[in-house]
């Protein structure tokens, strides 16, 4: 009866696991593989550390820093007036509304209208945010907005 304690390789060579360490009688005793002395022949070692570059200045800290740049940056998903003109189905526009027309991507995501374009009806927008242009323009044709927190 076959099983697992009797199974014969054939002609497939069985091979230990290399034992480093265990003396110099063994080949790879003393260094143990790990070359000579040095940070690279400890245990503990972080050989071959991406960022590291060899003892020169790393190229984090030799370029110049410029600006700001905000940790938690506010995505807004664009929306102009030219495509709330060109949306001739409704004149109630919110996140839901604007994602079933393909006119941002995310529902969860804030929204902002921008001036760009101009439109000639009087519509209802709830958003993030709008620019005074646009919120101008709304309002001179008879629309509203509201704004909505963002989350």
């Amino acid at each position: 009866m076959l099983s697992l304690n009797n199974i014969n390789p054939g002609k497939a060579k069985v091979k230990g696991r290399k034992r480093i360490g265990r003396g110099p009688g063994s080949g790879w005793g003393t260094t143990g593989g790990r070359g000579q002395k040095g940070a690279g022949s400890r245990k503990s070692a972080q050989a071959g550390k991406v960022t590291f570059e060899g003892g020169q200045m790393p190229i984090q800290r030799r370029l110049p820093k410029r600006g700001f740049k905000s940790r938690l940056p506010k995505d807004m998903q664009i929306v102009n007036l030219a495509k709330l003109e060109a949306a001739t189905g409704t004149t109630q526009f919110d996140a839901i509304v604007l994602f079933d027309l393909g006119f941002i991507r995310n529902v969860s995501k804030p929204v902002k209208v921008l001036g760009n374009g101009k439109i000639t009806r009087a519509v209802e927008i709830k958003v993030n945010a709008v620019s005074d242009s646009a919120k101008k323009a709304i309002e001179a044709v008879g629309g509203k907005i509201e704004i909505i927190a963002v989350k």
